[in-house]
Parts: structure tokens; C-alpha cells; sequence
């Protein structure tokens, strides 16, 4: 059994030992060898596809990095997976898309809105996803693992 003064040095020593650690792996998070943000390809456009993203509330629907609703596609590689014509033409339509019985609502964006959520999408693309290439709903891991 431990003296009241042994127990409060392990007490402290112990606090300041997980201190140290929690101060030594922060600075090892933040620092720039682990920057996986993709930060340094942020332009004006991905900025006013990400406002549009937010301002047209397709996280509503959508997800992207795995956040967000599961009622339609995650969006993070939708340019890898669909392509650029494709999805500018959805944005761009005047009636609404309605794939496999879901509604999409007809934004009916012009080019160059289009073009910036084309932006964002291709940015949101090439961010290092720590080797979770493909990011899935939920709803779709069922469908998933009946294919396999």
C-alpha cells in the first residue's frame, strides 16, 4: 500500500507524463509533414463550390468525407467515378434528375457554378483520405457485401 506522499507523487508524475504525451503527439499532428488537407490547392473556384455546396444544402442529401445524409451518393470521388460531363450536366439541368426513383431537384446552375462545384468536388477528390480510398453510406454496405 502506498503512503499518502507515494500516492500523490504518482499522482503527479503521472499527470505530467500524460500531459507531455498529449502535448508531444499535438505538436506531431499539427505540424506540416502530417498536413493532409490538400490546402495548398484551394483556389477561388473550390471556395464558390463550397459555397454553393452550402448554400444549395446538398449535405441535406449527400454526404462528402463520409458526412452528411446517406438519401443520395457520397460526393467525395464523384469526379473519379462519374466525370465531369456527367455531373455538369446534372448541376446544370432544368428538370430534375431522378435516378433509381430518387429526386434530385433541378438547380439549373449556370457554367460557371457548375464549374466551381466541379471544382470542389475534384478538390475534395485529392485530399488524402488516410487510405480509405472509397468512403461508403451505410445504406450501401448491405448492397456491398451481398455483391462479395
Amino acid at each position: 500500500m502506498l503512503s499518502k506522499k507515494q500516492a500523490r507523487a504518482l499522482f503527479l508524475g503521472g499527470t505530467v507524463l500524460t500531459f507531455l504525451i498529449f502535448i508531444g503527439l499535438t505538436v506531431f499532428s499539427l505540424s506540416k509533414a502530417q498536413d493532409q488537407t490538400n490546402r495548398e490547392d484551394i483556389t477561388e473556384s473550390v471556395v464558390r463550390g463550397k459555397l454553393i455546396w452550402e448554400k444549395n444544402n446538398c449535405m441535406g442529401c449527400h454526404s462528402i468525407f463520409g458526412e452528411g445524409a446517406y438519401y443520395a451518393p457520397e460526393l467525395t470521388k464523384v469526379v473519379e467515378r462519374r466525370g465531369e460531363p456527367l455531373i455538369k450536366a446534372i448541376l446544370m439541368s432544368k428538370s430534375p434528375w431522378n435516378p433509381k426513383g430518387r429526386k434530385m431537384v433541378a438547380y439549373g446552375m449556370t457554367e460557371e457554378e457548375a464549374n466551381d462545384v466541379i471544382e470542389f468536388f475534384k478538390w475534395a477528390g485529392n485530399v488524402d483520405l488516410n487510405g480509405f480510398e472509397r468512403v461508403v453510406s451505410p445504406l450501401a454496405k448491405d448492397r456491398l457485401s451481398k455483391q462479395n
